[in-house]
């Protein structure tokens, strides 16, 4: 089992910043990448990031390409994620994942993920 706990969510103004943090415990070892989500009110949750943990490859979707960054704390088992620049079309709850799979392609898909938090929620008003 994994557990995975998001916090650093808020309220923040159009064009400014919001660190997340998900902290993972349990059987973190086979972890071979993780993700970050989101899940607009009446949407369906989408990809934001992912890095994997053997190399640091790091992939965005290309609507926060450029104003957000994915990285990781291996010592902490922490992975991060630096949202600047933010806009209010960026208003979600937003999930972190853990996959222990090693597949084709980079894991864009929910279905590629064994585990998830239970989210933290960003605001940006205008």
């Amino acid at each position: 089992q994994v557990q995975l706990e998001e916090s650093g969510g808020g309220l923040v103004q159009a064009g400014g910043s919001l660190r997340l943090s998900c902290a993972t415990s349990g059987r973190t070892f086979k972890t071979v990448a993780m993700g970050w989500f989101r899940q607009a009110p009446g949407k369906e949750r989408e990809f934001v990031a992912t890095i994997y943990l053997s190399g640091g490859s790091t992939y965005y979707a290309d609507s926060v390409k450029g104003r957000f960054t994915i990285s990781i704390d291996n010592a902490k088992n922490t992975v991060y994620l630096q949202m600047n620049s933010l806009k209010p079309e960026d208003t979600a709850v937003y999930y972190c994942a853990v996959t222990f799979r090693l597949a084709a392609g980079i894991p864009v898909r929910e279905d590629r993920y064994d585990y998830w938090g239970q989210g933290t929620q960003v605001t940006v008003s205008s």
